[in-house]
């Protein structure tokens, strides 16, 4: 027998080498297992920005659904048409990212097409000078019930989804069953509108507030002398417990600023007029332990003690534990929605994490208000006559231009017991605008 021997090396060499391949194989396993792994997870993500989407514009068609159910206006339902086939564009375009045939949503496909066709014959017909017929209200009606079905079912997989108690397939099979088995038919005879016709208007709402209305040069800051960094740095410790404010920047455009923090507090302090801008704070909110009535009360307290006051609370909103606050300015027994504060009151202990102020800045002044031509029971006499009205107030909102507008706001009970806002020009009577008041324990809300 011979002998054979091995160097050290070799010997080496024969172990590791084997292990290496071992290891490569290993490592380009994982490797292709977390790529699969993210590629997974980018298509989870695609699917659930899709529902998410489709969600909000399923809610959208169903609001502006029902505003078109309750306006006594042809040139107001005209912009609803149009919302609407821009709400049934977006919707459609969300639908198309998701597996329509694979998860039977053809039907839904067709509702949203239905919808945005519907509301092109009504938006062509107001054109001409035409009314709605009786008819024509009725399938406002069923189109809105079936979208409120929808939105109803889609936001409750959402739901489902994000606290985890259904997975992806899981989803995607309850989409499917979104599409009911006699999907509401209309109207037929209509062709869909081009995919790539964007020419419908915007009107950017928060309430009876436009922050569009903020792209005009601050009224309040007109003719005010500019303040130094150290200045307004001394006004924002006003608000600040904390030693370590330090500036953190500068803000430019309409309402230039100093912008402090703290660490758990931003302070903006305008530039001109050394004028409070906004705070916005960090803190954990911890249980609940006030009313939003307290909450209410806490927010015009501590705006009175900014000295800001002549303010009325219109709406507000609970969310993360913060009640944020609407508060409005009032002229006369007039309320003013464009001049506008938010302030966010914490409802563990009343503290006041956030206000802004800009709204107000951009625009309160003492305004010459004409005496109204029309007066308030006439008002009340030009809603829908599907609405029954309940009080009627005055007040300025903003136009979907950069204008205001004097009127009439008739709050209203819709057929189903719907609290409706109808906003009635206090020259002309014609109807301005129309929002679904929304409440419940989250708020009051206008959409």
């Amino acid at each position: 027998m011979s002998n054979v021997t091995m160097s050290k090396r070799a010997l080496v060499k024969l172990i590791t080498f084997p292990l290496a391949i071992i290891l490569t194989l290993s490592v380009f396993a994982v490797s292709n297992g977390s790529r699969a792994a993210k590629a997974e997870r980018a298509v989870e993500n695609t699917y659930m920005n899709a529902v998410e989407d489709l969600s909000m514009g399923l809610d959208n068609i169903k609001n502006n659904l029902q505003k078109g159910m309750y306006t006594n206006s042809i040139s107001m339902l005209s912009d609803l048409s149009e919302k609407l086939r821009s709400d049934a564009m977006t919707a459609k375009t969300s639908l198309s990212r998701l597996p329509v045939d694979e998860l039977d949503l053809t039907d839904t496909y067709r509702f949203l097409s239905q919808v945005g066709n519907y509301s092109k014959a009504l938006a062509d017909k107001c054109a001409e000078g035409g009314s709605l017929t009786a008819e024509e209200r009725k399938n406002i009606a069923a189109l809105y019930a079936y979208a409120a079905e929808l939105s109803g079912n889609m936001w409750d997989i959402e739901q489902r989804i994000e606290k985890g108690r259904i997975t992806l397939s899981d989803t995607m099979y309850a989409a499917s069953q979104l599409d009911a088995e006699d999907p509401v038919s209309v109207t037929s005879g209509f062709t869909d509108f081009p995919a790539d016709d964007n020419s419908f208007p915007s009107l950017i709402y928060d309430g009876p507030y436009s922050d569009h209305i903020m792209e005009k040069s601050p009224l309040m800051l007109k003719n005010e002398a500019d303040i130094d960094a150290g200045e307004a740095l001394r006004r924002a410790k006003k608000l600040s417990d904390s030693e370590e404010l330090r500036q953190l920047t500068q803000e430019e455009g309409k309402m230039p600023s100093y912008v402090f923090t703290d660490g758990e507090k931003t302070i903006a302090v305008t530039k001109a007029g050394g004028m409070y801008s906004y705070m916005l704070g960090t803190r954990r909110i911890g249980k609940q332990t006030i009313t939003a009535k307290e909450a209410v009360r806490r927010a015009k307290d501590f705006m009175s003690e900014l000295g800001v006051r002549g303010l009325t609370d219109s709406y507000y909103e609970i969310r993360s534990g913060i009640c944020v606050v609407n508060l409005a300015a009032e002229q006369n027994g007039v309320t003013m929605y464009t001049d506008l504060i938010k302030v966010g009151v914490a409802l563990d202990n009343g503290e006041i994490v956030s206000f802004d102020m800009r709204g107000y800045l951009t625009n309160h002044t003492i305004r010459s208000l004409p005496q109204p031509k029309i007066s308030a029971e006439l008002a009340e006499t030009l809603v829908s006559a599907n609405l029954t009205p309940i009080s009627t107030k005055l007040c300025v909102i903003p136009s979907s231009g950069q204008n205001e507008l004097f009127c009439y706001e008739v709050r209203c009970t819709g057929e189903q017991g719907e609290n409706i806002l109808v906003y009635l020009n206090t020259e002309t009577g014609r109807e301005e605008q129309i929002l679904i008041l929304k409440i419940g324990r989250g708020g009051v809300l206008t959409v």
